[in-house]
């Protein structure tokens, strides 16, 4: 594995506008959605990004693969911010950049046969000039995808109502993998699917890096998942990060306490264990996305909350340990 860093993430906010009225719209508000947050992700490596429901992470991904246009802030690919980047250079920025998304139902298009659904990045790209293929290395590149996914060719003409799930997010993977990406955005992959298919496609994203020295943006909730495929963890909450560690020492030494809480609950196999465990149970509501913070985000929930130093003060990202940055002030002063 090299040491190049692929994508560098800075500053990034994404805010999305409220609006009232019918006939005519006046702004009231904005969501919150991503708040400043800062990572890096190097070549071959993959970074595993962790949260509950609503803090951030799939439009996180969306703002690097360019679907939503962040409100401030840069991403850096390659050298390149894809913020400034004009339509025609983000396209073909865009195929070192592909995405394998959660809902393996809605994602694909069920009007389209399998290999069509394959193929149609290259078909596009082809047709725009940016990729030299004939019909004939088209449907080879599309046929060797299928079997690198774990699909038969004879799958070829079939509609996605004919898969199963599992089979459906296989489409899903081996489509993001025409084009020969370098970077692979996968928000979320197995959460919708039985828990024995998620191990086989979990291992089959590993293959699939170790084959063509993928890098992953891997999006999920399911601590056990993230540490399963990923070299570092962020963990997010509320639209900022608050930890970032290399896997195992996140999972040996968590810091903030969000973070332990998450750790808390997750299923012990071993039952004597599980019993001795202290669950870690969070109280107080989330505040509201709509809300600009002037304190720490996690202050309404955590139990080691310091008013004097919390309420009113956000907590930057600091390194506390070689590698392992936190974001409480459990760990330093303002």
């Amino acid at each position: 594995m090299e040491n190049t860093v692929l994508l560098d993430v800075r500053n990034l906010k994404k805010h999305f506008p409220v609006y009232e009225g019918i006939l005519i719209k006046r702004r009231t508000g904005a969501i919150h959605a991503i708040n400043g947050i800062n990572f890096t992700i190097k070549k071959s490596e993959t970074l595993g990004l962790v949260g509950e429901s609503g803090c951030g992470k799939s439009t996180t991904a969306r703002c690097i693969a360019q679907l939503y246009k962040p409100t401030d802030g840069q991403i850096i690919f390659k050298g390149n911010d894809l913020c400034t980047l004009s339509r025609e250079d983000l396209l073909r920025s865009r195929m070192n950049i592909q995405m394998i998304f959660q809902d393996p139902y809605a994602s694909l298009n069920p009007r389209m046969t399998a290999g069509a659904i394959i193929s149609e990045p290259m078909v596009i790209y082809k047709k725009r000039g940016m990729l030299d293929l004939t019909k004939k290395d088209i449907l080879s590149r599309t046929y060797e995808l299928m079997e690198k996914a774990g699909l038969a060719r004879y799958y070829y003409n079939r509609y996605p109502h004919e898969f199963s799930g599992g089979q459906r997010q296989r489409i899903g993977i081996a489509r993001a993998l025409a084009l020969h990406p370098g970077l692979i955005l996968a928000d979320e992959p197995v959460s919708a699917l039985d828990v024995s298919i998620q191990s086989q496609i979990l291992n089959l994203l590993k293959d699939l890096q170790e084959e063509f020295e993928l890098t992953f943006l891997f999006i999920a909730h399911d601590l056990a998942v993230i540490e399963h495929i990923s070299t570092t963890i962020a963990v997010m909450y509320l639209g900022v990060i608050v930890e970032i560690a290399p896997t195992d020492d996140l999972y040996k030494e968590p810091l903030h306490p969000y973070t332990k809480a998450l750790h808390s609950a997750v299923p012990v196999p071993d039952p004597e264990i599980e019993k001795k465990r202290k669950r870690i149970i969070l109280t107080g509501d989330v505040p509201s996305p709509d809300k600009e913070q002037h304190g720490c985000y996690f202050y309404s929930r955590c139990p080691n909350a310091m008013p004097a130093k919390c309420k009113d003060n956000i907590p930057p990202l600091k390194e506390i340990k070689k590698g392992h940055y936190t974001a409480c002030f459990l760990y330093f002063d303002p």
